[in-house]
């Protein structure tokens, strides 16, 4: 048996917000919805070829490290800037990193935790 992909789920008590958090900070656009004709349940987002689901659940903690997310995109210093316009918050700015990567480690609005990498650019 090989994995051929994975597909994280975050769970939230505010989807809507968490959504809207993600379309703004990485232009996620929604795949799919599930839930009722008043409220989403849950909610696949597109990123490029990636996937991110988020659901809701009202006992989920509210905050704390249980999982770490990495995004790799274009422009590390354009995407934690972006992030943290949008309400997301800074936990060490963009910095390029000892194996070749330049990154960045940000927070959502719910407390997760969201590494933000792109290969180091060299002059």
């Amino acid at each position: 048996m090989a994995v051929r992909s994975l597909f994280p789920i975050i769970l939230t008590r505010d989807l809507p917000r968490l959504v809207s958090f993600y379309e703004h900070a990485l232009h996620a656009k929604v795949d799919y919805r599930f839930g009722s004709a008043d409220e989403d349940d849950y909610v696949t987002l597109k990123l490029g070829e990636a996937s991110l689901g988020i659901g809701r659940d009202p006992g989920a903690p509210v905050a704390g490290d249980r999982v770490a997310l990495w995004f790799s995109v274009d422009d590390v210093d354009a995407a934690f800037s972006r992030w943290v316009a949008v309400g997301g918050s800074s936990v060490s700015g963009p910095a390029d990193m000892p194996w070749g990567e330049r990154a960045a480690q940000v927070r959502d609005p719910d407390g997760n935790l969201v590494n933000l990498g792109a290969a180091a650019t060299t002059a």
